[in-house]
């Protein structure tokens, strides 16, 4: 599957309102007018009724055996067939978080805001990663009279059943035209909220209600970023020379491979910045630089196996690596 979703058959476990905000997902469920309750995008998605719970391995060991390990099966109903799937074996600190859980725990976040809409959910890695995103009432549009460059607010819970991701919620900006994430980690306020699997999320909810509840201080801080870029020009020569600053030139007796790849990722930028309809409206300021610069991050930057679950977890922004990366490009964007 392009985007790792679980899939049986024609089936998936997936569930959208409208066009995706990051993943050029097809898989249209919801028309963008239509309400979607948290049941009904729990249902359409497959995530409900999993019933994920633990089992001690010990109990499928040989008597014989000596158990020390204190590690449990994780299980879950399948969505697809009623039967029962080993998800993963953890630890004897794990505590499960249902799918229901996660979902309530965002709409407790957003207190019930009826102006928020689910967007999109599903189950990734054959049900050990679960997701879901809503829109936020803010979004940030650069000189409605000229440019009109959009961009908007979700918050997205991600969580896993094998221990491999926490608890998250998370604001995200994210670029309409270009379905581009711009997640910043700026000093000044914070964006994200996780809880351990050594946790429950009983009575955190208000510490993320509070928290997340600073993410429009947050949406204030970028937007003043992305205006200050917007206003500042920047020409053609300058353009060329960020690339070299931000991705040196390889040395002469560098490989023929290494020239190569700088080469083509020389020519992704260049095409990116002034040939891509996503910066017709900004391109010749800072604004656009940054976002030909960060857009190839998030959609064709070549990952190990093209591993598309890499791909997502950048886009969606939630992978740190990627988020430091993007935090570098506009210091230096910043400098120019």
């Amino acid at each position: 599957m392009a985007h790792n979703l679980e899939t049986n058959g024609d089936e998936v476990a997936f569930a959208l309102r409208g066009t995706p905000a990051w993943h050029n997902l097809a898989n249209r469920i919801f028309s963008q007018e239509e309400m979607v309750s948290t049941q009904l995008m729990l249902d359409e998605a497959k995530l409900s009724n999993w019933n994920v719970s633990l089992s001690p391995v010990a109990d499928y060991i040989p008597e014989s055996w000596n158990d020390t390990s204190g590690a449990q099966y994780v299980t879950r109903t399948n969505p697809f067939n009623g039967g029962t799937d080993v998800l993963s074996v953890v630890g004897s600190r794990y505590k499960v978080v249902q799918n229901e859980e996660l979902f309530s725990f965002a709409d407790n976040i957003l207190d019930g805001d009826s102006r928020c809409a689910w967007e999109s959910a599903g189950s990734l890695k054959n049900g050990k990663v679960v997701f879901g995103t809503l829109t936020v009432p803010r979004e940030m549009v650069l000189d409605p009279q000229g440019a009109n460059d959009k961009t908007k607010l979700y918050l997205i819970v991600w969580t896993s059943h094998d221990g491999s991701v926490a608890v998250q919620a998370a604001i995200t900006p994210v670029r309409v035209v270009c379905q581009n994430t711009l997640n910043l980690a700026m000093r000044s306020a914070k964006q994200s909220f996780k809880i351990r699997h050594t946790q429950t999320a009983d009575g955190k909810i208000q510490i993320a209600r509070e928290t997340l509840g600073l993410t429009l201080g947050y949406f204030d801080v970028f937007e003043k970023e992305a205006q200050e870029l917007f206003k500042s020009e920047i020409t053609d020569k300058q353009f060329y020379d960020l690339i070299r600053t931000i991705y040196p030139k390889p040395a002469e007796d560098s490989s023929k491979l290494a020239k190569t790849k700088w080469e083509n990722k020389v020519i992704l930028l260049d095409d990116l910045y002034f040939n891509s309809p996503t910066n017709a409206n900004i391109k010749g300021t800072k604004w656009g630089a940054f976002n030909a610069l960060t857009e190839r991050l998030d959609y064709f930057r070549p990952t190990r196996k093209n591993n598309s679950e890499s791909k997502w977890a950048s886009a969606s922004g939630f992978d740190p690596i990627i988020t430091a990366e993007k935090n570098k490009i506009l210091q230096v964007v910043k400098s120019f």
